[in-house]
């Protein structure tokens, strides 16, 4: 029988299986793009996510997905782990956090799932809708981060990292990228347990990545 080890499953699977005062957080890290989507009336809908995950989370995850044994993974292969990714992604928040006028909105279930090979790593994209479409005058914020650092993500370089699809004319988006991990935080991150046991800490200010969009 075929394993889909999906990204619930990973996260267990290392926290549980392989956690060692050697492997510290993060355990995957990935590579984001995000498309925030308006509506022809000029609200927001939801997320357009596409993230490139690493190469050693690609080579656990797929695991026994090529079925055809022509040692390349297709997107119909990875079909049933990009649902289970989705499926999952409730548990973690969806690693998002969007914000109208500085109130938090609430996600339905994530739709259009798909997962595919970019070289030797394997990309999970997405949309992400809002349950209600967000007004954007008074600004929208997106965060995409873990605050847990189970997984660390990184923007793709460039202003497309966060882009906006059919956004009224005017709308300008200014892009805080996550700060590199470094030494003082690795050494942080060595306790599996730091975050934890310090929950009023607020270790994400600096590494999540952020952005405002500003619509006249």
């Amino acid at each position: 029988m075929t394993r889909h080890l999906g990204l619930k499953s990973v996260l267990a699977a290392f926290v549980v299986g392989l956690a060692s005062p050697a492997l510290a957080h993060p355990h995957v890290w990935v590579t984001a793009k995000a498309e925030v989507v308006f509506a022809p009336d000029g609200k927001v809908t939801g997320v357009r996510h596409h993230w490139i995950f690493d190469e050693a989370y690609t080579a656990y995850v797929t695991q026994g997905l090529d079925t055809n044994g022509d040692g390349k993974l297709s997107p119909e292969e990875l079909q049933d782990l990009a649902n289970e990714n989705a499926a999952s992604l409730n548990e973690f928040d969806y690693f998002t956090v969007l914000k109208a006028r500085g109130k938090p909105q609430s996600f339905d279930s994530p739709r259009e799932a798909r997962m595919s090979m970019e070289k030797t790593q394997v990309a999970m994209s997405f949309f992400l809708p809002l349950k209600a479409p967000a007004v954007p005058s008074g600004a929208v914020s997106i965060e995409i981060e873990d605050p847990t650092f189970f997984v660390y993500f990184s923007l793709s370089d460039g202003q497309k990292a966060i882009s906006l699809a059919n956004a009224p004319q005017g709308c300008v988006t200014s892009i805080a990228k996550a700060k590199p991990l470094d030494a003082t935080m690795q050494q942080i991150l060595q306790d599996e347990g730091a975050i934890q046991a310090q929950p009023n800490a607020n270790f994400g200010i600096e590494y999540s990545n952020r952005a405002i969009i500003a619509c006249p």
